[in-house]
């Protein structure tokens, strides 16, 4: 398995620009909570669990075995979109469609004006795994800019440097 380091670099690679990285911020979390909602509506039994809540832990495990605090914010994030998706999950079927349309395609839309001021396709295309890197990337952005895990963003920009 490659390190949190190795993955967030080749993700930074697709994403120097602070346009990109900007709109990153908008369009990965509309794409993530329309695909939790879709998955909401595949049940798991009487439980009241269904596809999403697994889907989500399984990332978050994966999550924790490649950085403990970004996993544990990740957790946090998590935690408010599935909140989300629980009053998504109660809306009349019309209109829980056309909330899954707009977050999923403006969610795309906003991504792919980022990609438009970055110059450069997204990082998905050329290795489909960084769609689940995209949000812990996102967290660690966040984390770096308020002076945290300062070791991993100088370890990211190093191995990024080193393949342009």
């Amino acid at each position: 398995m490659k390190s949190l380091a190795q993955q967030m670099s080749f993700y930074q690679r697709y994403h120097r620009s602070p346009k990109n990285r900007l709109t990153h911020f908008f369009g990965v979390p509309m794409i993530i909570l329309a695909v939790m909602q879709a998955f909401s509506w595949v049940p798991l039994g009487p439980s009241g669990l269904n596809a999403t809540h697994v889907i989500v832990l399984v990332l978050l495990m994966y999550y924790f075995l490649l950085d403990v605090p970004l996993a544990l914010a990740m957790t946090a994030f998590f935690a408010v979109l599935l909140a989300v998706t629980q009053h998504l999950a109660k809306l009349p079927w019309p209109w829980a469609l056309a909330v899954f349309g707009v977050l999923f395609i403006g969610g795309w839309i906003v991504q792919l004006i980022g990609h438009h001021y970055e110059g450069r396709k997204p990082a998905l295309l050329d290795n489909v795994f960084q769609i689940f890197i995209a949000p812990m990337f996102l967290m660690a952005e966040v984390f770096f800019h308020f002076g945290y895990k300062p070791g991993l963003k100088r370890e990211v920009q190093e191995l990024s440097m080193q393949s342009v």
